[in-house]
């Protein structure tokens, strides 16, 4: 009974976004949209189910953190990495999407392999140690230092960065030079937001799907004629997601990984800072947000207390916030569910919000 209330479940939200995909392509007269998310939809199935297979083939398994919460104990050798291969398939389908700007679907493609790596790194070497232990944190922030900076500073130089951030009812505020640290911490928050997000069956890969096909609404309603683009890499982005979903959800049969992870939010960053959408991309991007919060809340609320009273306490029961609702006894595809539902709320409001104030 349980796993046919979870395909009910992944079934409306690939309903809900393909039906958001037809209505935005016809309402806007953008055909290209619908088929750019089609194919998208259709590769990542082809490639993740190939990718399975190379990863079985190759016994590449994830393996899990001991602290975790003792049920994920079972999720042991669970084939793991799956990110490349549906990350694999949007690189494709940007190179043959039409964006007028070289440079910048370039720079975009580029970054994206360059995030890619930077998971991809973590993830083998996770596997090779046997302990889900790849790079530091400290490592992974430095390559994202870099891989994100190269990006701001490359478009800022070929006139590519706005320094306006549009708001609610297209109004804009220019941040004149203050763009550039604005829009690299962006970038390097959205990347570790999602990994952080990427704990459950389903919750990352559904989340995405619904925080970028909200990104894309939101771009073709603001009928900037220079940005339109970016929409359709929203719903390819949103398709490639779905597409993963469909072997990713509850009990998975793969993970994304690090590679998948922090490619997803790395490139929701770059249509963030290259639209100026930063009000709206918070707003779609809450779940993540809140799940980056509560480790952030957990880990300051336990050091302080540590050191006032010698010893740490806690907040929640275990951090992210996905984890202290299992330890409640909560069951995991209950949690991705009632995430998924928040995550269409937060995009409904955000595009409410952007049409009526």
């Amino acid at each position: 009974m349980t796993g046919k209330i979870e395909n009910i479940y992944c079934k409306f939200l690939i309903f809900f976004i393909s039906f958001s995909a037809i209505i935005n392509s016809f309402y806007f007269e953008y055909s290209e949209l619908l088929v750019s998310y089609i194919v998208s939809f259709v590769s990542s199935v082809v490639f993740s189910y190939g990718g399975l297979k190379i990863i079985k083939r190759n016994k590449l398994y994830q393996r899990i953190k001991e602290v975790g919460p003792t049920s994920h104990l079972k999720k042991e050798n669970t084939p793991t990495i799956g990110g490349v291969f549906f990350i694999s398939a949007f690189l494709l389908i940007l190179l043959i999407t039409d964006i007028p700007d070289l440079k910048i679907k370039i720079a975009i493609f580029l970054s994206t392999l360059g995030f890619l790596f930077i998971g991809f790194s973590d993830d083998i070497l996770s596997i090779k140690k046997k302990v889900n232990l790849g790079l530091t944190a400290n490592e992974k922030l430095i390559y994202q230092c870099i891989i994100s900076s190269t990006f701001i500073f490359f478009i800022f130089k070929n006139d590519l960065l706005n320094s306006q951030i549009f708001l609610l009812n297209n109004f804009s505020v220019d941040l004149s030079i203050l763009i550039l640290p604005l829009s690299i911490i962006t970038i390097i928050s959205l990347s570790n937001a999602v990994n952080l997000t990427d704990g459950l069956d389903g919750l990352a890969a559904g989340c995405s799907a619904i925080t970028f096909s909200g990104l894309g609404t939101e771009i073709l309603i603001n009928n900037r004629e220079d940005f339109m683009i970016y929409s359709l890499i929203c719903y390819a982005m949103s398709g490639v997601c779905l597409g993963f979903l469909l072997f990713n959800k509850h009990p998975a049969k793969i993970f994304m990984g690090d590679a998948g992870s922090l490619s997803i939010g790395a490139i929701l960053g770059f249509i963030c800072v290259i639209t100026g959408s930063f009000l709206t991309t918070f707003i779609f991007s809450g779940v993540f947000f809140l799940e980056t919060l509560s480790v952030i809340v957990q880990v300051s609320y336990f050091k302080l207390t540590k050191r006032i009273f010698g010893k740490g306490k806690r907040i929640l029961l275990m951090s992210p916030l996905h984890h202290h609702f299992e330890l409640l006894g909560i069951k995991e595809n209950k949690i991705v569910e009632n995430f998924w539902k928040f995550n269409l709320i937060l995009v409904i409001l955000g595009i409410v919000l952007k049409t009526s104030v």
